[in-house]
């Protein structure tokens, strides 16, 4: 069987830089009602921007990594949550895109269907006559108040009394849907929870995910043709979540470059803050910062392509090492973005200035468990050391 190849989309990444100017316009809006402005949503599907791990049968683009994180950060250069809505849809299409062909069929029926979901182990499933019943609770489901479908991790309960990872796909409507989303950051992108009560799941709607995750023995026979379906699930969901910490970066580059020429600092006698050798200091370090996470980043995209383009298996040194590298990206983006926020000074902390909500925004990007750079350095040094990497999501 020969491999179909992703190519590289410039166009998709093009479409994504022109919409910046108009997500900029209703960063506000999505901060206040906690969801993507109708406008925005509807120039995301319009541009096929959330179809890029949809499989290419149903209208799908299926582009090259490089494509996908480039499309994501500029999406996050407007606005954050719009950056990371588009990671939720994209992982979740990619992880529906598992399961029985059949399924597929059914599920994207609609051109246009969208996706939530969740990698946490907080649902079980129970084998019942011609499928499982499902139950549980999940946060943090992105997205959810555009999505149709929803993709979900569970323990499978085994008739022996032992539990493996199992993935369900389910419609949203079938979930319970608590409004709960009232953060601090990445207000915009409707990260409710949803809860389970013994929905049923037809066989071939859910799938053991070890088989999948360790072994490459995948469910659909015709994404398995694809390059985009041949990589580990947990080094793709950490190339994609970091990467719109590097838009959210440049943009807070961006607004601290249009504030500097008519700002002064405040008692000094530094009437122009573009003279002041310790702006220069801030930023030359936030921008030196700004190339190494996207060093880091491109670092593990690049692996991804190579290894997923030979059929080569990942050692555990280098998973852990990409892990680093995802941490490392979102580790750097945030220090460029806390000294460029502390450069903007104490006027740069009302609400229209867009340096807060990004700085914000990059706070509670970095605080999710597969990014936050001290857990990826300490699964480093143990495999370096010999030891087990003390998780399983690697």
């Amino acid at each position: 069987m020969s491999l179909i190849m992703s190519q590289s989309r410039p166009d998709l990444v093009s479409r994504a830089t022109g919409l910046v100017e108009m997500i900029r316009k209703h960063a506000g809006w999505h901060e206040e009602h906690r969801e993507l402005h109708p406008d925005v949503l509807d120039a995301l599907t319009e541009n096929e921007l959330l179809k890029m791990r949809i499989p290419a049968r149903y209208g799908g683009s299926v582009p090259d990594m490089r494509t996908v994180v480039d499309v994501i950060a500029e999406l996050a250069r407007g606005d954050g949550s719009v950056g990371w809505t588009c990671v939720s849809f994209t992982m979740a299409s990619w992880l529906s895109s598992l399961v029985p062909d059949a399924a597929q069929d059914e599920i994207w029926a609609d051109p246009d269907v969208r996706f939530c979901g969740s990698v946490e182990l907080s649902g079980f499933a129970e084998p019942t006559e011609g499928g499982y019943l499902l139950n549980g609770n999940w946060h943090f489901q992105t997205g959810s108040p555009h999505a149709t479908w929803v993709a979900h991790f569970a323990v499978l309960k085994n008739p022996d009394g032992t539990g493996e990872p199992a993935l369900a796909v389910v419609r949203l409507a079938d979930l319970i849907v608590t409004d709960d989303w009232h953060t601090a950051g990445l207000r915009g992108t409707g990260s409710r929870s949803t809860a389970a009560k013994d929905l049923f799941v037809p066989e071939g709607w859910l799938v053991r995910v070890l088989p999948m995750a360790l072994e490459g023995k995948l469910e659909t026979k015709l994404n398995a043709e694809y390059q985009a379906w041949r990589v580990p699930f947990m080094q793709m969901a950490i190339a994609v979540a970091a990467a719109p910490a590097i838009g959210m970066a440049r943009a807070a580059l961006e607004n601290f470059l249009e504030r500097v020429p008519n700002r002064k600092i405040t008692y000094t006698h530094y009437d122009r803050q573009s003279e002041a050798p310790v702006t220069h200091l801030q930023l030359g370090e936030a921008i030196q910062l700004i190339s190494e996470a996207e060093f880091h980043l491109y670092r593990v995209v690049d692996l991804l392509e190579a290894k997923s383009a030979s059929g080569e298996a990942w050692t555990v040194e280098e998973k852990a090492v990409a892990r680093m590298d995802a941490g490392a990206a979102v580790g750097r983006a945030k220090q460029a973005v806390d000294l460029l926020a502390d450069g903007a000074g104490a006027s740069s902390i009302y609400s229209h200035v867009p340096l807060q909500r990004i700085q914000r925004d990059i706070g509670v990007l970095q605080r999710h468990a597969i990014m936050y750079p001290k857990t990826n350095l300490e699964t480093l040094g143990r495999v370096k050391l010999g030891l087990e990497p003390n998780t399983d999501f690697l």
